[in-house]
């Protein structure tokens, strides 16, 4: 298992894996849980931050996805993306609303707190992509803004409560800045160590199957899509590891 990471909660997004995956590129193990994992299953993967992801939902919607807002006390850094804003923004107090003027595609944001560090090293004026039909209204006790567009609440934060949340979506390529705004949060505010390499996750995975099976038989397939019997760990996990069946 690894011994510290960034949790991606889903809520629906088509970005997901994405994010999980912008995130490794920053040398950072992630990985994506749906939006109502326990929170012991959340403290297995040694987060050192949790991203709330986005999401087709509005959180007013009868069916909405809801995380555990027991997430917001673990004492560790959140980062809200779009719908993840919105749910940050809601279960903590705040209000969210329809937005007057639905924003999807290409905008322009202003920070306006220029001592914000998840926009440390960033320009005052960022290239960003939206999507979205609600918008906060009202910011939760202790929250302040720190970047908009002409038509909405862009960014908002408390810091000394370990929170941030960004309207748009910094994990697309239609957001150029955004790898520096996932670093700046994994790496600057959640402190995480960029040590990370795939050959470091199938190492731990192939130490945790073998803790797992000890000398016992599992059955695994290769990457051919082959069965095979895992009698002997140091010829077959690999395979387990590449089909990406575990």
């Amino acid at each position: 298992m690894e011994t510290q990471s960034i949790v991606v909660l889903d809520f629906g997004a088509q970005y997901s894996q994405l994010i999980a995956r912008r995130i490794r590129e920053q040398k950072v193990f992630s990985v994506v849980l749906p939006f109502n994992a326990s929170l012991e299953e959340i403290r297995s993967y040694s987060p050192v931050g949790i991203i709330l992801s986005g999401g087709p939902s509005s959180v007013y919607d009868k069916d909405a996805p809801l995380a555990d807002k027991s997430v917001f006390d673990l004492g560790i850094p959140v980062l809200g993306i779009c719908y993840g804003l919105q749910f940050m923004v809601y279960a903590l107090g705040g209000k969210v609303r329809p937005a007057a003027k639905r924003e999807y595609g290409h905008a322009k944001v202003e920070i306006q707190q220029s001592d914000s560090q998840l926009f440390q090293g960033l320009p005052k004026l960022l290239a960003v992509w939206m999507s979205h039909g609600d918008e906060a209204e009202d910011l939760p006790p202790g929250f302040r803004l720190t970047a908009k567009t002409p038509n909405a609440v862009a960014a908002i934060e408390n810091a000394k409560r370990k929170m941030w949340a960004v309207q748009f979506h910094p994990e697309v390529h239609h957001t150029p800045l955004g790898s520096d705004i996932l670093r700046n949060f994994a790496v600057n505010i959640c402190g995480a160590k960029p040590t990370w390499t795939p050959q470091h996750f199938i190492d731990a995975t192939v130490a945790q199957i073998r803790q797992q099976v000890g000398s016992g038989r599992a059955i695994c397939a290769d990457i051919f899509d082959r069965p095979a019997t895992l009698e002997s760990p140091d010829r077959d996990i690999p395979d387990l590891v590449q089909s990406g069946l575990y």
